[in-house]
């Protein structure tokens, strides 16, 4: 009798394995390694310079493709998707793993060739600013496609499963982003522990970045003020956390940190994180914050109070004032930081753990495979 071939899994749009730009990459980063251990054959497609290559973390069991594509802001998702769905048609794996709804212009190539796929759809990125009125409609014209010729959905937050069912009469499978809990680190020099306020966030209006770095000019009188990020592209978001880090002593602005010790540790010992996202669901970066019991102060959005639940952060208003009124309110209070640095990490252990999440993946690949055999 001849051996059973192991499962083979593409896994499109992304920018490779191992990358660490953004939250899609972060949750490949864990889930290939762990169907790689469960016996998958797994293949990540990626793009030119998005790959650590020498990093000692690399899982040498997940293959990593790279193709072409035109790297803007407007075109690159689109062109690298469907360079690696072309790829993938020609390898013939036995189900896709797709990440972002504009990939699904060409979910239904991969259904003509036979590929089931299970879609992440991401955030409602029609919805954010950062995108032309151009971008919108490519995204939900995607989302359409998606909701159409998808196997199966994913959808990071039960919330973002409301408004697919609401608008495209979809269900899918609830799978959030999980975090890391690690033991405790060094402290960034020259910071005390639980004394300042953090921010973690890419650039974008939508992360309310503009109306914290307001609030920093404020807060950086007081208190130490600690900015990591940027929006990769340069702009007026960076430029004024530029200027704001030169002009007042307390405030630093790190830019984007690769190094994983460095920002676990900013958050293990913030005093108060705002988290400032509002579109989107499970957000990757408040999830990692709840792990290592960081207090949160977030923009109170019906994502971020359905992941934090009410008893492990503080809500703030999209203004300056409420920023300030709320972040400072936490770091007077060290009784209320640990309560609420207790709670983030037990809400963290209840729905967010990698292990968790990579068996949802995993059963959600397996229910597509499934279907098509069925």
């Amino acid at each position: 009798m001849a051996a059973q071939k192991n499962p083979a899994v593409a896994i499109i749009g992304t920018r490779g394995y191992p990358s660490y730009y953004g939250g899609f990459e972060t949750a490949v980063r864990r889930i290939a390694p762990y169907l790689a251990e469960r016996g998958w054959d797994v293949t990540v497609y990626g793009r030119p310079g998005g790959v650590v290559v020498d990093d000692p973390h690399r899982d040498p069991r997940v293959r990593t493709l790279i193709t072409k594509g035109l790297e803007s802001k407007s075109l690159s998702t689109l062109t690298y998707g469907l360079t690696s769905t072309a790829s993938a048609m020609r390898r013939k794996p036995d189900v896709a793993l797709v990440m972002n709804v504009a990939n699904g212009f060409w979910l239904p190539l991969l259904r003509a060739r036979g590929i089931p796929s299970v879609v992440n759809v991401d955030g409602i990125e029609w919805e954010r600013d950062k995108w032309s009125n151009l971008g919108k409609r490519v995204f939900v014209t995607g989302a359409r496609w998606t909701a159409k010729h998808a196997t199966r959905l994913i959808f990071d937050a039960h919330a973002i499963g409301d408004r697919w069912r609401s608008d495209f009469g979809v269900d899918g499978d609830f799978i959030p982003y999980g975090g890391d809990e690690r033991d405790e680190l060094p402290i960034e020099p020259g910071l005390e522990h639980r004394k300042y306020v953090l921010l973690v966030a890419r650039f974008v209006p939508e992360n309310t970045v503009g109306e914290f770095l307001e609030a920093a000019e404020e807060l950086g009188k007081r208190h130490d003020v600690v900015i990591v990020g940027s929006s990769g592209y340069g702009g007026e978001l960076d430029e004024r956390a530029a200027d704001l880090a030169k002009r007042v002593a307390n405030v630093q602005w790190l830019g984007h940190l690769r190094d994983d010790d460095r920002l676990h540790s900013l958050w293990q010992h913030a005093g108060a994180y705002f988290h400032g996202h509002s579109v989107g669901g499970t957000n990757p970066a408040l999830v990692q914050a709840m792990a290592l019991g960081a207090p949160v102060v977030a923009r109170g959005t019906v994502y971020n109070r359905e992941v934090l639940g009410e008893a492990a952060g503080d809500f703030a208003e999209p203004n300056p004032q409420s920023i300030i009124e709320k972040t400072e309110a936490v770091l007077g209070d060290p009784a209320r930081q640990e309560q609420m640095s207790r709670a983030a990490r037990e809400r963290f252990e209840s729905t967010y753990t990698w292990e968790s999440v990579c068996a949802a993946y995993e059963r959600s690949l397996v229910a597509a495979l499934d279907s098509r055999r069925s």
